[in-house]
């Protein structure tokens, strides 16, 4: 059992001794000379002993120390004075006594030259609780771990695209779901339990990964491109991609046009055609810049650099300049990537999603809900299966379902027992959303012959894809 002195008076010395007398720290005694008669008429705990003493005497502060052995000395003082002369008081007895000194005044300078003094500012606290409660700040735990970040605490919004998704659909690498508190009770979660708006998550990880996870718990249909970033970014090769240059340029227009408050880059590479590069230029605006690159050696790079500088979101590339160096860099950066297909985007009447792993499924919903509303698009979950199973896609479907309702915007689901590559390459007038895969930048002849729908995602030509990043938190 340890000794604890407290010397205080007013509203924080008051508040602070109920907290020592309802909480669970029995295990040490407490001396306490704050005489709120509000305090001392409370029944307290049998570990608290009032003393009647001026704690800026340093007669009666001396005889309490010389008759207990003390072990850490709290001064709650509501008067800059008085907590001088208590400081004083307590050193001249013992210079080795951990202290903690509340600064109510911000004084700088008082405790400046001490050891073992750790003063709260009370002020800095406050200040810093109402900051917690702007709009759109994350809640970190400050006195618990390290107090740089690693615990915080998220509200799941209506609309979040986190919303009625099942925790084992939320890859999460580098952070953790700890715990959720829902309806005032704690739940300890497991991978089949499913966040529901107003639920309250309390992640552990890296600072700067939950600050990621925090744009997409707070991401909202109506924003795309993000969380994945803002702008959007249009990468033309006029060697790859010389007799589509001006239909892709009126692509990437299209989407800056539909896309709310988004800009367009267009940085061209691969230059060998000056006339062209000049009648590029005259498309020039406010809200489209051309970005001319003439050294090739330096292509993947630069791209990289503008995507971070710019904040680019969405870029668009076509299935040549894609490649498997560009397409990995792109991969890594976790950034929503467009591939023109033949067909044009302003062409395309439906968005489909085809059925894949559950988790995948969930992590893309929110941007499908979102592009297919946002371009104005039918919304289609495809389920085809040459063995017609579709049991075990009914959690997705029903997550799709319950995101339609939440949105209110309408999905079409088709369940049909047929090989899906088949389906898929006879549909008309198509976008198809999938979820951004790694395999996706390898260039394998094998793929020709496989069964897997991912592997003939680049192979089809026909239909322009949307990749949508489902590993936001790796990095």
């Amino acid at each position: 059992m340890k000794n604890i002195l407290i010397l205080g008076d007013g509203a924080i010395a008051k508040h602070f001794v109920e907290w020592v007398g309802r909480k669970r720290i029995g295990t040490h005694r407490y001396y306490v000379t704050c005489n709120d008669p509000h305090v001392s008429a409370r029944k307290q705990a049998q570990n608290i002993t009032f003393l009647d003493i001026d704690p800026t005497s340093y007669i009666r502060v001396k005889t309490v120390m010389e008759e207990v052995n003390f072990s850490r000395v709290f001064i709650v003082l509501k008067e800059k004075t008085d907590a001088y002369y208590a400081l004083k008081n307590v050193r001249m007895h013992d210079s080795k006594i951990h202290i903690v000194l509340t600064d109510q005044w911000d004084d700088e300078e008082i405790a400046k030259e001490e050891e073992n003094v750790t003063v709260i500012r009370t002020n800095a606290l406050l200040a810093a609780h109402l900051y917690d409660q702007l709009p759109d700040v994350p809640v970190v735990a400050q006195n618990v771990g390290l107090g740089q970040g690693e615990i915080m605490e998220m509200l799941i919004p209506f609309g979040s695209t986190f919303a009625y998704r099942h925790i084992g659909s939320i890859l999460q690498r580098k952070w953790k779901i700890a715990a959720v508190y829902r309806n005032n009770k704690f739940i300890l979660p497991t991978n089949a339990d499913m966040l529901k708006p107003n639920d309250t998550i309390l992640a552990v990880g890296k600072p700067l990964v939950l600050d990621s996870v925090y744009k997409m718990v707070n991401k909202r249909i109506g924003m795309f491109p993000e969380p994945f970033g803002k702008e959007i970014y249009l990468l033309l090769s006029f060697e790859k991609d010389k007799k589509n240059i001006f239909r892709y340029l009126e692509e990437a227009r299209y989407f800056s046009e539909k896309l709310p408050d988004r800009s367009l880059y267009v940085r061209i590479v691969d230059l060998n055609d000056f006339d062209a590069l000049e009648k590029i230029k005259t498309y020039e605006s406010e809200r489209l810049r051309i970005l001319v690159c003439y050294d090739t050696s330096e292509t993947e790079n630069l791209v990289e650099y503008d995507i971070q500088y710019y904040d680019i979101g969405l870029i668009c590339i076509s299935k040549e300049t894609f490649g498997e160096s560009i397409g990995k860099s792109l991969y890594a950066l976790r950034k929503a990537v467009y591939i023109f297909g033949r067909i044009g985007i302003s062409e395309v009447e439906k968005a489909v999603v085809s059925m894949e792993e559950d988790r995948k499924m969930e992590s893309i919903s929110a941007s499908a809900f979102d592009v297919a509303q946002t371009l104005d698009l039918g919304l289609c979950l495809c389920h085809f299966d040459p063995e017609g199973d579709f049991e075990s896609k009914r959690y997705v479907i029903e997550h799709y379902e319950t995101l339609s309702s939440i949105f209110d915007y309408p999905v079409d689901i088709v369940q049909e027992t047929a090989n899906p590559v088949r389906k898929l390459h006879h549909m008309q007038r198509i976008l198809q959303i999938v979820p951004f895969e790694p395999d996706f930048t390898v260039r394998n002849w094998l793929r020709y012959f496989s069964t897997h729908l991912e592997d003939f995602v680049l192979i089809d030509e026909m239909h322009p894809k949307l990749l949508i990043p489902y590993v936001l938190s790796e990095e």
